[in-house]
């Protein structure tokens, strides 16, 4: 039994979760996620609960129950709590400013960088600087963040650029004079 899939998945009192025709429906608080199963595991609810089962022991099976568990449980947790990523900007000059669906980024190029955000995430902006990213999908938030972070990465010398907020930079030295 794969670790992972043997556990159920519980269910908040804030979240619905119905399967129907191979399709896991999860709604709750913060949107709707539709996931279509793999064709070789089984899902229901029962009791509360989301108990994902494989039919044999096969490498493949084993590798898919574990990760239809895992992501049932992510759209659980995604619609009931919602996903959050921040990312920081530094740099002299740079900034960024939502205006609707779109990010504006300035990071020191000559044309400002005008990133639109899919359909079921939310930015906020605080001090110009720090970017707060939040949906109920796990994958699109992340997503949106390294796309975001990959208009400017953070170099190493002078630490510049668009950083997770919980992400270390390691520094380099700079080139020695004499």
């Amino acid at each position: 039994m794969s670790r992972i899939g043997k556990l159920p998945v519980e269910i908040p009192s804030t979240v619905k979760v119905e399967v129907k025709g191979g399709v896991v429906h999860v709604e709750g608080p913060q949107g709707k996620l539709d996931w279509k199963l793999p064709k070789l595991i089984s899902v229901k609810v029962e009791d509360g609960k989301v108990i994902a089962s494989r039919p044999d022991d096969t490498k493949k099976s084993k590798a898919m129950h574990g990760l239809t568990r895992a992501l049932i449980n992510n759209m659980v947790k995604g619609c009931g709590e919602g996903f959050e990523r921040k990312l920081e900007i530094h740099g002299v000059g740079f900034k960024a400013v939502v205006k609707g669906n779109v990010v504006d980024l300035a990071l020191g190029y000559s044309h400002q960088i005008a990133y639109e955000l899919p359909s079921n995430v939310t930015a906020k902006v605080d001090d110009q600087t720090k970017i707060t990213l939040t949906g109920p999908d796990k994958q699109t938030v992340g997503l949106a963040a390294s796309e975001i972070r990959s208009f400017y990465p953070p170099e190493p010398y002078k630490g510049k650029g668009v950083r997770y907020a919980d992400e270390q930079i390691i520094r380099k030295e700079g080139k020695k004079v004499g």
